[in-house]
């Protein structure tokens, strides 16, 4: 059943990706793909079940619940978010194809990256390195601030922890960069950080020289401008040209730290080239969707008509939670109706003791919220034509005669085209499917797309087969997890 489910899913997979007829290019996994758990290639992009866990597992994927492992309802998500990744990894290719690498915005994004990165690993393993706390330190700490008689409980304990290794740090670094600034010749020319030659200033004006290498205002300009007025907004008399002196500072330390970073070999070091591809790919994707929305963007009539062709798909009707009791007959219902109507009887008792649906015992007659137009044309018009704490009926149906009330109203939304909401719901409609189709017509014309299905089933039944042994091993006498239910049964019932 799991492998139908999973099945089923991957032959729904063109449909996610635009609508359109594309058939999903089924391939048996090469050899290799046992070892690195590949499940789909992009053109020389590989997608591993490994990536699509990750992601899978994350709360940042907006829309998309994290289902327990395991379950169909996993294999479901799994396959979204496949495509989602086929789809990024269209536009990635397309990027390269069409030379945006080459764009100055993403050279400079990248270079701030790495830089940053390679910072951060000299700092962790060449000027920080490990930073301890010792006892006699965290006793000394609380007994400065806490006052006497109060116990040094195990929370407090590790927020002063915390902070004192923060401390501890922050001063073993500030030692360090002072210490490397007086290994390198530093020259700073102060006069070209004024703010109102700003307009006039050319990109290659210098700011400072660190060692051979010339910091240029056209490289730091951003930070700069936004380091002063950023103050100025956070504070009116704060100083915009100390701000901006301060900024060109962090700018310095931060170059001297990435030069000696390099003279260390750090930018061989595994996890910086890692993160650095990582990024580089999704800031070229993202980039290029920008500039593919800018390019798409509609018009105001283009985008009227869009919303009058899809008004069905873009309103959502009014909804009312109701609820309801169901008899055999009219008589029945007729009488039911006036002992509510007189106050002789609730409509919970009604449904809890006359009702013949199937959950009625359980619910009391609350079907939940039911859209305008989606039940049988006699009950709709009963739901939606009902004042406030009236009672609709008795309609027959198939199943048998209604009585229904309403207990709550939510209107129609985005019936109006000219609200900003609605013109924002239409137009992120219109830009995902102009950006669907385009992924369609680079999967169709541009580049190759190959789904392993078979592997991707066999390791979402290894997944599923783990979580079985796991569940099976901790219902075992004497398992962890059956000891700590028995702990925690002794909470539950005491004198155990």
């Amino acid at each position: 059943m799991k492998k139908m489910i999973l099945i089923a899913a991957l032959a729904a997979l063109p449909v996610a990706l635009g609508g359109a007829s594309v058939a999903v290019a089924r391939a048996e996994a090469p050899q290799a793909a046992v070892v690195s758990d590949v499940i789909a290639k992009v053109g020389d992009q590989s997608i591993t079940f490994g990536e699509i866990n990750t992601m899978l597992n994350s709360s940042a994927v907006v829309g998309l619940s994290i289902p327990a492992l395991g379950t169909p309802e996993r294999d479901t998500v799994r396959i979204t978010l496949l495509d989602k990744f086929i789809s990024a990894n269209l536009l990635y290719l397309d990027a390269l194809k069409q030379g945006m690498d080459q764009n100055p915005v993403y050279q400079k994004d990248v270079t701030r990256f790495a830089d940053a990165i390679l910072a951060g690993r000299y700092r962790d393993l060449h000027l920080v390195g490990d930073v301890s706390v010792t006892e006699e330190q965290i006793q000394a700490a609380f007994k400065a601030k806490a006052a006497p008689g109060t116990e040094l409980t195990e929370q407090t304990r590790l927020q002063i922890e915390s902070r004192l290794r923060k401390e501890h740090r922050q001063a073993r670094l500030t030692a360090a960069q002072q210490a490397l600034r007086e290994e390198i010749e530093l020259k700073l020319y102060e006069a070209n950080l004024d703010v109102a030659g700003d307009a006039a200033r050319a990109d290659s004006t210098p700011l400072a020289k660190v060692g051979a290498e010339t910091v240029t205002w056209g490289e730091i300009k951003d930070k700069i401008i936004a380091a002063g007025k950023g103050a100025t907004l956070a504070d009116p008399l704060a100083m915009e040209d100390e701000a901006r002196g301060a900024a060109l500072q962090r700018e310095i330390d931060l170059r001297i730290i990435v030069q000696r970073a390099r003279a260390a070999g750090l930018e061989a070091d595994p996890l910086y080239q890692r993160r650095l591809t990582e990024y580089k790919k999704s800031r070229l994707i993202n980039l290029h969707r920008e500039q593919l929305v800018a390019d798409m963007e509609p018009g105001d009539e283009a985008l009227k008509a869009y919303y009058e062709a899809n008004r069905d798909r873009v309103v959502l009707p009014e909804a009312r939670k109701v609820q309801m009791v169901v008899v055999k007959s009219e008589a029945e219902a007729a009488d039911l109706k006036g002992k509510v109507e007189s106050g002789d009887m609730t409509m919970y008792r009604a449904a809890r003791d006359h009702s013949i649906a199937p959950n009625a015992k359980r619910d009391l007659g609350e079907v939940g919220w039911v859209n305008q137009g989606e039940v049988v044309p006699a009950l709709d018009e009963a739901i939606f034509t009902l004042g406030p704490g009236a009672i609709g009926g008795p309609v027959e149906t198939p199943a048998g005669w209604h009585l229904v009330t309403v207990l709550d109203v939510a209107d129609a939304k985005y019936t109006d085209f000219d609200e900003a909401a609605t013109r924002k719901l239409v137009q992120r409609r219109y830009l995902d499917e102009r950006l669907a189709a385009y992924s369609v017509e680079l999967r169709k014309n541009e580049f190759t797309v190959e789904v392993y299905e078979d592997r991707m089933i066999q390791l979402a039944q290894r997944e599923a087969d783990m979580v079985k042994r796991l569940s099976e091993k901790a219902q075992q006498p004497g398992s962890v997890t059956q000891q700590r239910l028995e702990e925690l049964q002794k909470f539950v019932q005491p004198g155990m």
